[in-house]
């Protein structure tokens, strides 16, 4: 069923018409244009610091970080991680490309398989395309490359990030899928999860409970790529 037989369907349910072509125009031309709501002004910040508030508000929300100087740092980080927390050193990885380049032969000792993660993977390390700093989210938008199961199905996920992918607002996060993604000929993700630290419910008798409907521990690893951030 097309979306104008959808729409169609839902006027005929509410006894209405079609829309008055004056309104027609207007609602074509805000979905067009992307009009910016009224966007906080604690994202607005020198770049350094727009950087540290993103790594406080992750904090804040129960994830650990590490920082890493350049990403060949990133095997020897995910090794020390999963020591520090009594993990096997095996992991699902997300099949994108820039993972695959890193140079995980340096620590013999991990053992990874690439694409969807499975219901008895405890580890899944997953590739970061944006990080949004007013509030500390991760933009994981489901693909091929990043499958959306290695942000679900394990007790505790890696994602690994660029600082220089780190963005003040949700807006300039989703202009970056629109950017990116549209031009080029493509769709936006059918799925795109936000993800603001580790899964975690207070339902029962408001008791905080991580890890109730996903993964109890998240770890960042940000690369500092970004000259600015580091002024």
């Amino acid at each position: 069923m097309s979306k104008e037989q959808i729409l169609g369907a839902i006027r005929r349910g509410l006894r209405r018409g079609p829309l008055p072509e004056d309104q027609a125009m207007a609602l074509r031309a805000r979905l067009a244009a992307h009009p910016r709501h009224l966007i906080p002004a604690r994202s607005r910040l020198p770049r350094p610091d727009q950087i540290l508030l993103f790594v406080r508000n992750l904090e804040k929300e129960f994830a650990t970080v590490a920082r890493v100087p350049e990403a060949d740092a990133v095997p020897g980080v995910v090794a020390d991680y999963l020591a520090a927390q009594n993990l096997p050193p095996s992991f699902a990885m997300a099949p994108h490309p820039e993972l695959q380049a890193l140079p995980w032969d340096s620590r013999p000792l991990l053992t990874r398989r690439e694409g969807r993660a499975e219901a008895s993977d405890q580890v899944t390390v997953q590739h970061g395309y944006a990080g949004i700093a007013e509030t500390g989210t991760l933009m994981l938008p489901g693909g091929p490359r990043r499958p959306t199961t290695l942000n679900l199905l394990s007790e505790t996920e890696i994602v690994v990030l660029r600082a220089s992918r780190v963005v003040g607002a949700y807006e300039e996060a989703f202009d970056l899928l629109r950017a990116e993604l549209v031009p080029a000929g493509g769709m936006l993700p059918r799925n795109v999860m936000l993800v603001t630290g580790p899964s975690r419910s207070a339902d029962i008798e408001s008791t905080l409970e991580l890890g109730a409907h996903g993964p109890r521990r998240l770890h960042v690893v940000l690369i500092d790529d970004d000259s600015a951030a580091l002024a």
